[in-house]
């Protein structure tokens, strides 16, 4: 173990390896609305999107 988890407190590790545990049991669905949930240019992006969508600026399909 190293040296920096020695030092951490005790509760401090449960709450780790609880995290390590919860993540390993995601499925790739939940890992990918992870990684977009901490990517904040991808948030900002949904989040402009989500507003256009609600202001009808969208592009309608079938003018792709």
């Amino acid at each position: 173990m190293s040296s920096a988890l020695k030092e951490m407190d005790r509760a401090e590790l449960v709450n780790l390896e609880r995290l390590a545990q919860l993540l390993k049991g995601l499925s790739p669905a939940e890992l990918e609305t992870l990684e977009i949930l901490v990517d904040e240019e991808a948030r900002e992006t949904i989040t402009q999107s989500l507003k256009e969508l609600e202001e009808r600026k969208g592009i309608p399909i079938d003018k792709w």
